[in-house]
C-alpha cells in the first residue's frame, strides 16, 4: 500500500482537483491512502474567523465563515453531478459544526477554538476530493481522521497517542481496503479521547501521512508539491539552483533544522524508524523524477544553501565579569522558553553568550527586557544568517564575499555565518 499526500496548492481550484484525480486514476489497481490538506488559502481564511470569534465579533466571524462556505459550495458544483446532493449534505454538516460554536461566546483559551474551527478546512477539501473521485468511478471512500488519530489536548501542537492510533487504524482503516482501492482522509488534524478536534502543528499534513505510513508499514509515501524536486537552494533566490534526486533522512533533517523549506523533521522520524522511502513529486508534471528520501548514504551532494533574513544578534554579557555558565544560562533558557523563541545559532565566550534569532520585534524586545535583569544585553538588527551544507570556498566567497562576517561557526559539513550588509 502507498500513501499520497496532497497539499493545499495541489487542490486549490477545480482544475487542480481534477488534476489530482488524474494522478489517482493513473495509479489505478494500487491500494492508496490519500492524505488531503485544506484548499489553498482556506486555513488563513479560517484563522480570520477564529480571530473575529475570539474577539467577540460574532457577526464578523459568521460573515467571514460564510465566504469559506460559499467558496467550497461553488467549487463542489463543478466537481459532482450524480453525487452532488450527498456531497453538499456532508459539507453542510461540517458547516454546522463550526456555526454552532460561532453562536456561543468564547470561554476557553484561543488555541482550543483555533483547532475546532480551522480543522474544518481539511474536512471540506477531503470530502470534495473523495466525491469527485467517486464521480469519476474511482473505488474510493472517506474517513474522518478525528476518529483515527488520537492525541492529547495540547491544542495547536497536539501529541499523538501512538498505541490508540494504531489500534484505530487496524480496526477502522485497514479493513476498508478489502472493499475499496482508495481511502481518503485528512492531514493536520486529530482528536482527543473526548472528541475535541486538535491540530498537529507545523507541516502537520506531512506528519499525518508519516503517522499512517508508520502504522501500516506502507510501501512508500509521496508528497505531491508544486516543485519539480527538492532543490539545493531556493530557486526564487538562486536561478542556478539544482535538483537533488536523492537525499538521506539525515540530510533532510539537517536541512530543515537550518531553515530550508523542505520536510519537517517530525515527518521524517516515523518513516526512518520503519525504513519507508519518501518521494517528493510534482503534481504539475508527475512524469518528472522528483526526489526520493531514504536511508541510503547519498554522496557528492552540491552545496545546500539556506539564507535567513531579518536576523538579530543578541549579546548577553555578564554584569560582573563572572563566567557565563550554570545558573545564569539556565535562567536565560527559561526566558527563551517563556517568550517562545529560539536561537538559530549561539556561541559562548568566557563572559558572554551570543544568539542569532529571527527578529520578531515583540518577542525579541520582551526577551531583551527580561534578560537585562541578569545580563547586560546588546542587540544588532538587520542581519542575515547564511548556512551552507557541503560548503566549498568558491560558494562561501560567492555568497559572503562583499559582506562583513559578524559571527561564524564551522564544522566539517556545515558553515554558518551571521552577515552584515
Amino acid at each position: 500500500m502507498k500513501i499520497y499526500k496532497f497539499g493545499g496548492a495541489s487542490i486549490n481550484s477545480v482544475e487542480r482537483i481534477k488534476n489530482t484525480g488524474n494522478i489517482i486514476k493513473d495509479h489505478s489497481g494500487q491500494k492508496l491512502l490519500l492524505v488531503i490538506s485544506a484548499m489553498g488559502k482556506t486555513t488563513n481564511a479560517l484563522e480570520t474567523v477564529v480571530n473575529a470569534y475570539f474577539e467577540n465579533r460574532k457577526e464578523d466571524a459568521l460573515k467571514l465563515f460564510e465566504q469559506v462556505k460559499q467558496h467550497h459550495l461553488d467549487t463542489l458544483k463543478f466537481l459532482t453531478v450524480l453525487h452532488w446532493h450527498q456531497a453538499e449534505k456532508k459539507l453542510k454538516d461540517f458547516f454546522t459544526e463550526v456555526e454552532w460554536m460561532l453562536h456561543d461566546k468564547p470561554v476557553r483559551p484561543y488555541d482550543y477554538y483555533y483547532d475546532q474551527i480551522v480543522c474544518c478546512g481539511e474536512l471540506l477539501s477531503s470530502n470534495m476530493v473523495c466525491n469527485y473521485l467517486i464521480e469519476e468511478k474511482v473505488n474510493a471512500t472517506w474517513v474522518d481522521v478525528r476518529d483515527i488519530v488520537r492525541t492529547d489536548n495540547n491544542f495547536r501542537d497536539a501529541g499523538v497517542d501512538w498505541a490508540v492510533t494504531q489500534q484505530n487504524i487496524e480496526n477502522d482503516v485497514l479493513p476498508l481496503f478489502q472493499e475499496f482501492d482508495v481511502v481518503v482522509t485528512q492531514g493536520f488534524i486529530g482528536a482527543t479521547d473526548e472528541n475535541e478536534s486538535t491540530t498537529l502543528g507545523r507541516e502537520g499534513s506531512d506528519y499525518s501521512a508519516a503517522i499512517f505510513a508508520n502504522q501500516i508499514q506502507a510501501e512508500s509515501v509521496t508528497i505531491w508539491k508544486d516543485v519539480d524536486a527538492i532543490m539545493n537552494a531556493d530557486p526564487k533566490q538562486f536561478k542556478d539552483a539544482v535538483k537533488m534526486p536523492e537525499l538521506s533522512y539525515h540530510e533532510v533533517i539537517e536541512m530543515a533544522y537550518y531553515g530550508a523549506q523542505v520536510i519537517h523533521p517530525k515527518t521524517i522520524k516515523p518513516l526512518q524508524n520503519k525504513n519507508i522511502p519518501l518521494y517528493v513529486k510534482s503534481f504539475l508534471d508527475p512524469s518528472l523524477q522528483g526526489t526520493v528520501i531514504s536511508n541510503a548514504n547519498v554522496k557528492n551532494l552540491p552545496p545546500v544553501i539556506v539564507i535567513k533574513e531579518k536576523q538579530v544578534l543578541i549579546q548577553f554579557k555578564s554584569k560582573d565579569y563572572s563566567f557565563v555558565e550554570d545558573k545564569p544560562v539556565a535562567q536565560l533558557h527559561e526566558i527563551f522558553r517563556r517568550v517562545k523563541t529560539k536561537a538559530n545559532l549561539s556561541q559562548n565566550t568566557a563572559i558572554s553568550l551570543l544568539c542569532c534569532c529571527d527578529d520578531h520585534y515583540e518577542k525579541i524586545d520582551k526577551l531583551a527586557q527580561e534578560a537585562s535583569t541578569i545580563f547586560d544585553v546588546e542587540l544588532e538588527r538587520n542581519l542575515s544568517l547564511l548556512t551552507i551544507r557541503h560548503y566549498d570556498e568558491e560558494t562561501i566567497k560567492k555568497l559572503a564575499g562583499d559582506k562583513t562576517i559578524v559571527l561564524e561557526q564551522k564544522t566539517i559539513n556545515t558553515i554558518q555565518m551571521v552577515l552584515r550588509g
